[in-house]
């Protein structure tokens, strides 16, 4: 187990150690989340990283990654525990069977722990990342559920009693912003807005995060991307999709962009039909050619 950072150059170094390449606004408030023991709601356009910190901040802190992936109709049992009813079942009809005691068919054995419960147990490398993914995805009504979550830290079992993490779990919350998140969740935790990255931090992380890509490649692909998120698109890329696309590239063994490849590989780097007919053919070739242009000129 990793220690906590303490200082935001160490935040910043912990995400880099892990090819994160984060912004000193995002490692400052990180550090600020796991010092205050706040949860982290970051908010920001699909593929941009969010998710992505809670898995690195893990695997370099070396805590358990418990994941709540938020849907709509999530509800308490899905999210905290169920009894498992089954199990209970058979337990009474052995127990009637051999006219011998019946087992508390109410007691941890029987219990079936989902991601919040389980993340109030902390286990000997420490507390655990606790990611609630995608809760924009989820109704209001489980909203209102994670207050008292994440207030206390706790939650009471009617037939156990109540449960209360010894060390409160490092929370990070996403969301795609497809609605607005009620204040009250928001007030309880560290706010940070994921943008896109700049042209030299995401050339930084697709050179880390695919070294097969060759530099010229790599700066080309990148390019292309920032120019694409400029434009009309009905969804831009996210790093995501640079990522894949520049391994796709790779894969291909291109060394610069061709036109002719980024146009049959665009399904790789956009998601939707109409974009992809908005870029193929002559705009493809056009924004290449602009942007060999600019890059010779800048080389003067």
């Amino acid at each position: 187990m990793t220690a906590l950072p303490q200082s935001i150059d160490e935040t910043e170094a912990l995400l880099a150690a892990a090819d994160y390449i984060a912004d000193r606004s995002l490692a400052t408030v990180l550090f600020l989340a796991l010092r205050l023991q706040r949860p982290l709601f970051l908010e920001g356009e699909a593929g941009v990283g969010k998710t992505e910190i809670a898995k690195v901040l893990a695997n370099a802190l070396g805590r358990k990654l418990i994941r709540l992936q938020c849907y709509e109709g999530l509800d308490q049992a899905a999210a905290l525990y169920e009894w498992n009813y089954a199990a209970q079942m058979i337990a009474i009809r052995q127990a009637e069977a051999t006219d011998g005691a019946t087992e508390d068919v109410f007691s941890e054995r029987f219990l079936i722990k989902r991601p919040l419960l389980e993340a109030l147990e902390t286990p000997l490398e420490g507390a655990p990342v606790l990611l609630i993914d995608e809760l924009d995805r989820a109704d209001e009504a489980f909203e209102a559920f994670l207050l008292e979550i994440l207030s206390d830290f706790q939650v009471t079992i009617p037939e156990l009693g109540t449960v209360k993490a010894r060390e409160a779990p490092i929370v990070i919350i996403t969301t795609n912003r497809t609605r607005e998140i009620h204040d009250a969740l928001k007030r309880r935790c560290l706010y940070h807005w994921v943008d896109y990255p700049s042209l030299a931090r995401e050339r930084e992380i697709v050179r880390r995060k695919v070294p097969g890509a060759g530099q010229r490649l790599a700066d080309e692909v990148v390019s292309f991307v920032q120019r694409l998120r400029s434009g009309d698109l009905f969804k831009p890329p996210g790093v995501a999709e640079t990522l894949d696309w520049a391994q796709a590239l790779a894969e291909l063994d291109q060394l610069v962009l061709e036109p002719g490849v980024a146009d049959d590989t665009l399904g790789v780097l956009l998601k939707y039909q109409d974009d992809i007919a908005k870029l193929r053919g002559s705009e493809v070739q056009r924004i290449i050619e602009e942007l060999r242009t600019q890059s010779a000129g800048s080389a003067i």
